[in-house]
């Protein structure tokens, strides 16, 4: 039977030990988008804004967790994804993409 490694970090979310810079700049960007969207999606004249940088993060995000290789990059994607997510639906919710520059 094979026998898990101990884990040198102590953590549940240390990597396998190998650098993924790819994953790991797709989880940053996932996050920052996120947490603009997130916070931007608070104030209504922001709308363009907080659905745009949603919609990259929720991009960013789905692409990130099909190439994913650790729990750390799978955990904080999906925090990214939700932030993303209600940010770009609540901007969605107050004036959409393109509200007030296309058809106004």
């Amino acid at each position: 039977m094979a026998q898990s490694q101990p884990n040198p970090t102590g953590s549940l979310l240390a990597t396998d030990g190998k650098p993924h810079p790819l994953q790991d700049t797709l989880m940053v960007v996932t996050l920052v988008l996120g947490v603009v969207a997130f916070v931007t999606a608070q104030f209504h004249n922001l709308h363009l804004l907080s659905s745009w940088s949603g919609l990259i993060g929720i991009l960013t995000g789905a692409y990130g967790q099909f190439i994913s290789a650790t729990t750390r990059e799978r955990f904080l994607l999906v925090i990214g994804l939700g932030a993303s997510a209600v940010g770009f639906f609540l901007g969605m919710a107050q004036g959409g993409l393109f509200g007030g520059l296309i058809g106004y």
